[in-house]
Protein backbone atom coordinates (compact mmCIF):
# COMPACT_ATOMS: atom_id res chain seq x y z
CA UNK A 1 0.00 0.00 0.00
CA UNK A 2 1.12 3.19 -0.88
CA UNK A 3 4.89 1.42 -1.76
CA UNK A 4 5.18 0.42 1.48
CA UNK A 5 6.51 -3.17 1.85
CA UNK A 6 8.18 -4.74 4.41
CA UNK A 7 11.29 -4.18 2.77
CA UNK A 8 10.23 -0.87 3.65
CA UNK A 9 9.65 -1.73 7.43
CA UNK A 10 13.13 -3.19 7.94
CA UNK A 11 15.04 0.05 6.11
CA UNK A 12 13.15 2.06 8.22
CA UNK A 13 14.26 -0.08 11.49
CA UNK A 14 17.88 -0.03 10.45
CA UNK A 15 17.83 3.80 9.92
CA UNK A 16 16.38 4.29 13.49
CA UNK A 17 19.00 1.71 14.90
CA UNK A 18 21.49 4.41 13.09
CA UNK A 19 20.11 7.28 14.34
CA UNK A 20 19.05 6.45 17.60
CA UNK A 21 20.92 8.95 19.56
CA UNK A 22 19.56 11.54 17.20
CA UNK A 23 15.77 9.96 18.59
CA UNK A 24 16.38 10.17 21.98
CA UNK A 25 17.68 13.98 21.88
CA UNK A 26 14.35 15.43 20.06
CA UNK A 27 12.50 12.76 22.82
CA UNK A 28 14.53 14.21 25.74
CA UNK A 29 14.11 17.91 24.08
CA UNK A 30 10.31 17.39 23.64
CA UNK A 31 9.97 16.01 27.41
CA UNK A 32 11.91 19.06 28.59
CA UNK A 33 9.85 21.41 26.46
CA UNK A 34 6.93 20.46 28.61
CA UNK A 35 8.59 21.18 31.48
CA UNK A 36 7.45 24.51 33.65
CA UNK A 37 9.24 27.45 32.65
CA UNK A 38 11.46 28.62 35.76
CA UNK A 39 11.04 31.22 37.54
CA UNK A 40 13.25 34.55 36.22
CA UNK A 41 13.45 32.47 33.00
CA UNK A 42 11.73 34.15 29.63
CA UNK A 43 10.14 30.91 27.78
CA UNK A 44 12.16 31.92 24.65
CA UNK A 45 15.61 31.43 27.15
CA UNK A 46 13.88 28.09 28.10
CA UNK A 47 14.02 27.11 24.59
CA UNK A 48 17.46 27.80 23.76
CA UNK A 49 18.71 26.01 26.71
CA UNK A 50 16.89 23.09 25.51
CA UNK A 51 18.07 23.40 22.15
CA UNK A 52 21.61 23.86 23.49
CA UNK A 53 21.19 20.53 25.58
CA UNK A 54 20.12 18.84 22.63
CA UNK A 55 22.34 20.05 20.49
CA UNK A 56 25.46 18.79 23.00
CA UNK A 57 23.67 15.36 22.64
CA UNK A 58 23.54 15.00 19.45
CA UNK A 59 27.31 16.65 18.89
CA UNK A 60 28.86 14.14 21.71
CA UNK A 61 27.18 10.90 19.60
CA UNK A 62 27.21 12.85 16.29
CA UNK A 63 23.93 10.44 15.10
CA UNK A 64 23.75 12.56 11.97
CA UNK A 65 26.59 14.83 10.47
CA UNK A 66 28.22 17.83 11.91
CA UNK A 67 26.76 20.04 9.36
CA UNK A 68 23.45 19.06 9.95
CA UNK A 69 23.69 19.19 13.36
CA UNK A 70 24.59 22.74 12.74
CA UNK A 71 20.96 23.53 10.22
CA UNK A 72 19.11 21.37 13.41
CA UNK A 73 20.22 24.58 15.74
CA UNK A 74 19.44 27.24 13.05
CA UNK A 75 15.73 25.85 12.30
CA UNK A 76 15.39 24.80 15.84
CA UNK A 77 15.28 28.53 17.25
CA UNK A 78 13.25 30.10 14.55
CA UNK A 79 10.55 27.04 14.94
CA UNK A 80 10.85 27.27 18.46
CA UNK A 81 9.95 30.98 18.62
CA UNK A 82 13.71 32.50 19.97
CA UNK A 83 14.17 34.94 17.28
CA UNK A 84 12.92 35.27 13.42
CA UNK A 85 14.05 34.35 10.16
CA UNK A 86 16.38 37.83 9.87
CA UNK A 87 17.73 37.97 13.85
CA UNK A 88 19.14 34.54 13.35
CA UNK A 89 20.38 34.93 9.68
CA UNK A 90 22.05 38.05 10.94
CA UNK A 91 23.70 36.30 13.81
CA UNK A 92 24.93 33.64 11.77
CA UNK A 93 26.49 36.04 9.18
CA UNK A 94 28.74 37.49 11.27
CA UNK A 95 32.03 38.90 11.12
CA UNK A 96 33.43 36.08 12.66
CA UNK A 97 32.43 33.24 10.40
CA UNK A 98 34.12 35.12 7.51
CA UNK A 99 37.08 35.07 9.52
CA UNK A 100 36.74 31.16 9.97
CA UNK A 101 35.91 31.34 6.17
CA UNK A 102 38.94 33.39 5.09
CA UNK A 103 41.15 31.77 6.87
CA UNK A 104 40.68 28.29 5.71
CA UNK A 105 41.08 29.18 2.14
CA UNK A 106 44.10 31.37 3.49
CA UNK A 107 45.84 28.17 3.81
CA UNK A 108 44.86 26.06 0.49
CA UNK A 109 46.54 29.00 -0.92
CA UNK A 110 49.82 28.67 1.09
CA UNK A 111 49.57 25.15 0.54
CA UNK A 112 49.41 25.58 -3.56
CA UNK A 113 52.50 27.58 -3.57
CA UNK A 114 54.47 24.99 -2.34
CA UNK A 115 55.77 26.93 0.86
CA UNK A 116 54.76 23.78 3.27
CA UNK A 117 58.46 21.39 2.62
CA UNK A 118 60.20 24.71 2.48
CA UNK A 119 58.68 25.51 5.97
CA UNK A 120 60.10 22.41 7.43
CA UNK A 121 63.28 22.82 6.01
CA UNK A 122 63.66 26.43 7.25
CA UNK A 123 62.44 24.62 10.71
CA UNK A 124 64.60 22.11 10.46
CA UNK A 125 67.94 24.26 10.15
CA UNK A 126 67.10 26.30 13.15
CA UNK A 127 65.94 23.22 15.76
CA UNK A 128 69.04 21.06 14.64
CA UNK A 129 69.00 17.19 14.34
CA UNK A 130 68.12 16.36 17.76
CA UNK A 131 64.23 15.03 18.11
CA UNK A 132 63.55 16.97 21.29
CA UNK A 133 64.59 19.86 19.58
CA UNK A 134 62.75 19.44 16.22
CA UNK A 135 59.54 18.58 18.28
CA UNK A 136 60.04 21.69 20.65
CA UNK A 137 60.80 23.31 16.73
CA UNK A 138 57.33 22.45 15.35
CA UNK A 139 55.68 23.45 18.92
CA UNK A 140 56.99 26.75 18.48
CA UNK A 141 56.69 27.08 15.10
CA UNK A 142 53.17 26.02 14.76
CA UNK A 143 52.31 28.69 18.44
CA UNK A 144 53.75 31.45 16.60
CA UNK A 145 51.85 31.09 13.29
CA UNK A 146 48.49 29.93 14.48
CA UNK A 147 48.65 32.70 17.29
CA UNK A 148 48.26 35.15 14.62
CA UNK A 149 46.74 33.20 11.38
CA UNK A 150 44.12 30.70 13.33
CA UNK A 151 45.17 26.82 14.55
CA UNK A 152 43.00 25.59 11.25
CA UNK A 153 45.22 27.24 8.78
CA UNK A 154 48.45 26.34 10.49
CA UNK A 155 47.42 22.66 11.30
CA UNK A 156 46.50 22.18 7.64
CA UNK A 157 49.69 24.04 6.79
CA UNK A 158 51.95 21.52 9.11
CA UNK A 159 50.61 18.55 9.07
CA UNK A 160 52.01 17.03 5.95
CA UNK A 161 55.27 19.43 6.89
CA UNK A 162 55.19 16.73 9.93
CA UNK A 163 54.14 13.52 8.18
CA UNK A 164 57.10 14.13 5.52
CA UNK A 165 59.57 14.09 7.93
CA UNK A 166 58.23 11.05 9.93
CA UNK A 167 58.02 9.36 6.41
CA UNK A 168 61.48 10.06 5.43
CA UNK A 169 62.72 8.69 9.15
CA UNK A 170 60.89 5.69 8.33
CA UNK A 171 58.22 3.78 5.78
CA UNK A 172 56.61 1.75 8.30
CA UNK A 173 54.83 3.77 10.74
CA UNK A 174 54.70 1.02 13.43
CA UNK A 175 58.77 1.54 14.11
CA UNK A 176 57.94 5.36 14.82
CA UNK A 177 54.76 5.47 16.62
CA UNK A 178 56.17 7.44 19.63
CA UNK A 179 58.53 9.92 17.26
CA UNK A 180 54.92 10.13 15.66
CA UNK A 181 53.14 10.85 18.17
CA UNK A 182 56.00 13.02 19.33
CA UNK A 183 56.11 15.45 16.43
CA UNK A 184 52.27 15.31 15.23
CA UNK A 185 51.08 16.44 18.89
CA UNK A 186 53.46 18.73 18.91
CA UNK A 187 51.66 20.65 16.11
CA UNK A 188 48.17 20.07 17.18
CA UNK A 189 48.60 21.01 20.88
CA UNK A 190 51.22 23.99 19.62
CA UNK A 191 48.60 25.35 17.61
CA UNK A 192 45.75 25.01 20.61
CA UNK A 193 48.71 26.96 22.93
CA UNK A 194 49.36 29.66 20.25
CA UNK A 195 45.50 30.14 19.10
CA UNK A 196 44.90 32.87 22.09
CA UNK A 197 48.03 35.04 21.20
CA UNK A 198 45.85 37.52 19.27
CA UNK A 199 42.10 38.72 18.23
CA UNK A 200 43.26 36.66 14.44
CA UNK A 201 43.95 33.21 16.58
CA UNK A 202 41.02 32.17 16.41
CA UNK A 203 37.05 32.00 15.88
CA UNK A 204 36.95 31.74 19.93
CA UNK A 205 38.61 35.22 20.25
CA UNK A 206 36.82 36.99 17.93
CA UNK A 207 33.71 35.59 19.45
CA UNK A 208 34.60 36.75 23.05
CA UNK A 209 35.40 40.17 21.41
CA UNK A 210 32.13 40.68 19.94
CA UNK A 211 30.44 40.01 23.44
CA UNK A 212 33.00 42.97 25.09
CA UNK A 213 31.95 45.13 22.48
CA UNK A 214 28.29 44.19 22.67
CA UNK A 215 29.02 45.25 26.56
CA UNK A 216 30.54 48.21 25.72
CA UNK A 217 34.34 47.13 26.26
CA UNK A 218 36.75 47.23 23.74
CA UNK A 219 40.34 45.75 23.93
CA UNK A 220 42.78 46.42 20.84
CA UNK A 221 44.82 43.34 18.68
CA UNK A 222 48.03 44.94 20.35
CA UNK A 223 46.27 45.13 24.12
CA UNK A 224 44.90 41.51 23.61
CA UNK A 225 48.60 40.10 22.73
CA UNK A 226 50.04 42.10 26.01
CA UNK A 227 47.75 39.91 27.94
CA UNK A 228 48.01 36.77 26.78
CA UNK A 229 50.85 36.06 24.73
CA UNK A 230 53.57 35.49 27.40
CA UNK A 231 51.13 32.59 28.72
CA UNK A 232 52.44 30.90 25.20
CA UNK A 233 55.85 31.39 26.11
CA UNK A 234 55.24 29.83 29.27
CA UNK A 235 53.59 27.09 28.06
CA UNK A 236 55.98 25.85 25.10
CA UNK A 237 59.10 24.56 27.29
CA UNK A 238 56.73 22.83 29.62
CA UNK A 239 54.35 20.93 27.13
CA UNK A 240 57.49 20.35 24.93
CA UNK A 241 58.93 18.24 27.73
CA UNK A 242 55.66 16.46 28.91
CA UNK A 243 55.13 15.12 25.70
CA UNK A 244 58.94 13.72 24.92
CA UNK A 245 58.52 12.20 28.23
CA UNK A 246 55.00 10.58 27.51
CA UNK A 247 56.68 9.63 23.82
CA UNK A 248 60.28 8.77 24.11
CA UNK A 249 60.70 9.02 20.08
CA UNK A 250 62.18 5.47 18.65
CA UNK A 251 65.10 8.21 17.27
CA UNK A 252 67.38 10.83 18.89
CA UNK A 253 68.90 11.91 15.94
CA UNK A 254 67.04 12.34 12.28
CA UNK A 255 70.31 13.06 10.44
CA UNK A 256 69.00 10.88 7.32
CA UNK A 257 65.20 12.17 7.16
CA UNK A 258 67.19 15.98 7.25
CA UNK A 259 69.47 14.72 4.19
CA UNK A 260 66.09 13.11 2.13
CA UNK A 261 64.28 16.41 3.08
CA UNK A 262 66.88 18.30 1.49
CA UNK A 263 67.15 16.53 -1.48
CA UNK A 264 63.42 16.95 -2.02
CA UNK A 265 63.32 20.84 -1.12
CA UNK A 266 66.91 20.77 -3.85
CA UNK A 267 64.48 19.03 -6.35
CA UNK A 268 61.45 21.19 -6.37
CA UNK A 269 61.01 24.38 -8.43
CA UNK A 270 62.91 27.28 -7.20
CA UNK A 271 60.84 30.13 -5.25
CA UNK A 272 59.71 32.31 -7.67
CA UNK A 273 58.35 35.92 -8.01
CA UNK A 274 54.68 34.74 -7.63
CA UNK A 275 55.84 32.65 -4.46
CA UNK A 276 57.67 35.88 -2.93
CA UNK A 277 54.57 37.88 -4.33
CA UNK A 278 52.43 35.14 -2.07
CA UNK A 279 53.94 36.48 1.02
CA UNK A 280 53.70 39.94 0.35
CA UNK A 281 50.71 39.70 0.42
CA UNK A 282 49.99 37.70 3.47
CA UNK A 283 52.13 39.83 4.98
CA UNK A 284 49.39 42.96 4.25
CA UNK A 285 46.71 40.64 5.89
CA UNK A 286 48.56 40.43 9.14
CA UNK A 287 49.38 43.98 9.07
CA UNK A 288 45.24 44.58 8.45
CA UNK A 289 44.47 42.48 11.18
CA UNK A 290 46.67 44.51 13.48
CA UNK A 291 45.67 47.93 12.47
CA UNK A 292 42.32 47.52 10.84
CA UNK A 293 40.52 45.19 12.77
CA UNK A 294 38.55 47.16 14.84
CA UNK A 295 37.66 48.96 11.90
CA UNK A 296 36.69 46.34 9.28
CA UNK A 297 36.75 43.17 11.14
CA UNK A 298 39.01 40.40 11.17
CA UNK A 299 37.05 38.53 8.85
CA UNK A 300 36.80 41.51 6.53
CA UNK A 301 40.65 41.46 6.16
CA UNK A 302 40.88 37.91 5.40
CA UNK A 303 38.25 37.54 2.80
CA UNK A 304 40.21 40.93 0.89
CA UNK A 305 43.30 38.85 1.36
CA UNK A 306 41.35 35.57 -0.56
CA UNK A 307 39.96 38.01 -3.14
CA UNK A 308 43.98 39.27 -3.75
CA UNK A 309 44.55 36.02 -4.40
CA UNK A 310 41.69 34.74 -6.99
CA UNK A 311 42.09 38.30 -8.77
CA UNK A 312 46.10 37.60 -8.81
CA UNK A 313 45.59 33.88 -10.70
CA UNK A 314 47.58 32.52 -7.06
CA UNK A 315 44.53 30.03 -6.41
CA UNK A 316 41.78 28.79 -8.82
CA UNK A 317 38.37 28.95 -7.45
CA UNK A 318 38.06 25.21 -7.59
CA UNK A 319 40.35 24.54 -5.35
CA UNK A 320 39.24 26.92 -2.63
CA UNK A 321 35.85 25.26 -3.63
CA UNK A 322 37.06 21.81 -3.17
CA UNK A 323 39.76 21.80 -0.29
CA UNK A 324 37.59 24.79 2.45
CA UNK A 325 35.68 22.71 5.02
CA UNK A 326 32.47 24.45 4.35
CA UNK A 327 30.82 22.18 6.83
CA UNK A 328 33.23 23.92 9.85
CA UNK A 329 32.00 26.80 8.21
CA UNK A 330 28.28 26.34 8.73
CA UNK A 331 28.88 24.85 12.58
CA UNK A 332 30.77 27.53 13.83
CA UNK A 333 27.98 30.48 12.96
CA UNK A 334 25.30 28.26 14.10
CA UNK A 335 26.59 27.69 17.53
CA UNK A 336 27.75 31.27 17.28
CA UNK A 337 23.76 32.11 16.70
CA UNK A 338 22.62 30.03 19.57
CA UNK A 339 25.16 31.23 21.77
CA UNK A 340 23.71 35.31 20.93
CA UNK A 341 20.57 33.52 21.40
CA UNK A 342 21.17 32.12 24.53
CA UNK A 343 22.88 35.99 25.45
CA UNK A 344 19.64 38.03 24.22
CA UNK A 345 16.74 36.12 25.67
CA UNK A 346 18.26 36.24 28.89
CA UNK A 347 19.22 32.41 29.58
CA UNK A 348 22.93 33.63 30.03
CA UNK A 349 22.35 35.73 32.82
CA UNK A 350 19.69 32.94 34.40
CA UNK A 351 22.62 30.43 34.19
CA UNK A 352 24.75 32.36 35.79
CA UNK A 353 22.49 33.48 38.24
CA UNK A 354 22.50 29.61 39.31
CA UNK A 355 25.83 29.39 38.93
CA UNK A 356 26.53 31.90 41.78
CA UNK A 357 23.76 30.66 43.49
CA UNK A 358 25.39 27.63 44.61
CA UNK A 359 28.70 28.99 44.40
CA UNK A 360 28.58 32.83 45.18
CA UNK A 361 29.83 32.24 49.17
CA UNK A 362 33.11 30.40 47.32
CA UNK A 363 33.71 32.84 44.79
CA UNK A 364 33.47 35.71 47.15
CA UNK A 365 35.53 34.50 49.83
CA UNK A 366 38.30 31.94 48.33
CA UNK A 367 40.84 33.47 46.03
CA UNK A 368 40.83 32.10 42.93
CA UNK A 369 37.28 30.32 43.25
CA UNK A 370 36.03 32.02 40.33
CA UNK A 371 38.67 31.66 38.06
CA UNK A 372 38.70 27.73 38.89
CA UNK A 373 34.74 27.84 38.13
CA UNK A 374 35.31 29.22 34.60
CA UNK A 375 37.88 27.44 33.71
CA UNK A 376 37.32 24.16 34.42
CA UNK A 377 33.71 24.42 33.44
CA UNK A 378 35.01 26.06 30.02
CA UNK A 379 37.76 23.18 29.33
CA UNK A 380 35.03 20.89 30.03
CA UNK A 381 33.00 22.09 27.60
CA UNK A 382 35.30 22.63 24.90
CA UNK A 383 36.32 19.03 24.99
CA UNK A 384 33.04 17.99 23.98
CA UNK A 385 31.68 21.13 21.64
CA UNK A 386 34.33 23.24 19.78
CA UNK A 387 36.64 25.49 21.31
CA UNK A 388 34.23 28.13 19.39
CA UNK A 389 31.52 27.11 20.33
CA UNK A 390 31.97 26.87 23.98
CA UNK A 391 32.84 30.43 24.08
CA UNK A 392 29.79 31.01 21.83
CA UNK A 393 28.02 29.52 24.46
CA UNK A 394 29.58 30.25 27.74
CA UNK A 395 31.25 33.49 27.21
CA UNK A 396 27.67 35.20 27.91
CA UNK A 397 27.29 33.25 31.21
CA UNK A 398 30.97 33.76 32.58
CA UNK A 399 30.84 37.76 31.32
CA UNK A 400 28.21 37.88 34.36
CA UNK A 401 29.60 36.04 36.90
CA UNK A 402 32.35 38.61 38.15
CA UNK A 403 32.42 42.70 37.95
CA UNK A 404 35.75 42.33 36.10
CA UNK A 405 34.67 41.60 32.52
CA UNK A 406 37.40 41.60 30.19
CA UNK A 407 39.86 39.78 32.69
CA UNK A 408 37.06 36.81 33.11
CA UNK A 409 36.17 37.32 29.38
CA UNK A 410 39.73 36.80 28.04
CA UNK A 411 40.04 34.14 31.30
CA UNK A 412 37.14 32.26 29.42
CA UNK A 413 38.77 32.62 26.04
CA UNK A 414 42.11 31.01 27.17
CA UNK A 415 41.12 28.21 28.89
CA UNK A 416 38.76 27.54 25.61
CA UNK A 417 41.89 26.33 24.37
CA UNK A 418 42.86 23.32 26.44
CA UNK A 419 40.70 20.77 23.72
CA UNK A 420 43.72 18.52 24.61
CA UNK A 421 41.28 15.18 25.45
CA UNK A 422 40.27 14.13 22.38
CA UNK A 423 40.57 13.66 18.67
CA UNK A 424 37.52 16.11 17.83
CA UNK A 425 37.81 18.63 20.17
CA UNK A 426 39.22 20.84 18.31
CA UNK A 427 40.07 21.27 14.52
CA UNK A 428 44.29 20.85 14.49
CA UNK A 429 43.64 17.84 16.87
CA UNK A 430 41.22 16.46 14.20
CA UNK A 431 43.66 17.76 11.61
CA UNK A 432 46.65 15.74 13.25
CA UNK A 433 44.67 12.88 14.08
CA UNK A 434 43.10 12.31 10.35
CA UNK A 435 46.72 11.29 9.42
CA UNK A 436 46.54 8.16 10.72
CA UNK A 437 49.35 8.20 12.85
CA UNK A 438 48.64 8.82 16.15
CA UNK A 439 45.50 6.91 17.85
CA UNK A 440 42.46 7.99 20.08
CA UNK A 441 43.83 6.53 23.35
CA UNK A 442 47.04 8.47 22.41
CA UNK A 443 45.18 12.06 22.85
CA UNK A 444 43.57 10.76 26.12
CA UNK A 445 47.40 9.49 27.90
CA UNK A 446 48.60 12.81 26.29
CA UNK A 447 45.58 15.12 26.96
CA UNK A 448 44.73 14.83 30.42
CA UNK A 449 48.48 15.45 31.40
CA UNK A 450 48.86 18.55 28.80
CA UNK A 451 45.49 19.42 30.67
CA UNK A 452 46.26 19.29 34.03
CA UNK A 453 49.77 21.62 33.71
CA UNK A 454 47.69 23.99 31.78
CA UNK A 455 45.12 24.41 34.14
CA UNK A 456 47.19 25.27 37.08
CA UNK A 457 49.47 27.33 34.20
CA UNK A 458 46.81 29.66 33.74
CA UNK A 459 45.16 30.18 37.20
CA UNK A 460 48.56 31.01 38.29
CA UNK A 461 49.24 33.22 35.06
CA UNK A 462 45.80 35.40 35.52
CA UNK A 463 46.67 36.14 39.60
CA UNK A 464 50.21 36.97 39.14
CA UNK A 465 50.94 38.41 36.08
CA UNK A 466 47.44 40.21 34.99
CA UNK A 467 48.13 42.07 38.53
CA UNK A 468 51.72 43.47 37.51
CA UNK A 469 50.52 45.10 33.79
CA UNK A 470 47.55 46.88 35.28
Amino acid sequence: MLGFSNISLSNFLFWATQKKWFIYAIFIGFILTLLPTPNGLSVEGKTSIVILFVSLILIIKEPIPLPAIAIFILISQIYGGVDNVDGIAKSFMSDAVFFIMGSLMLAVVIIRQGWDSRIALGILKITGNKTSGIALGFLSISAILASFIGEHTVAAIMLPIGMTLIRFTSSDISKVKNLSAAILFSIAYGCLIGSVGTPSGGGRNVIMINYLNQSDISISYFEWMIKTYPFIFLQIPIVNWVIIKTFKPEYKILDSSIRKLVIKVARSRSITGRNTLTVFIFFLIFLGWIFFSEKFGLGTIALTGVFLYLLGGFVKWSDLNRNTHWGVIILFGATISLGTSIRSTGAAMWLADQILYFFGALIESVPFFSEVVVVLMTTGMSNVLSSSATVAVLGPITLNLVPNMLDIGLLTAMASSFSYFTAVAAPACTIVYSSGMVKAKDFIRIGFRVGLVSIVLLIMYVNIFWPLIK
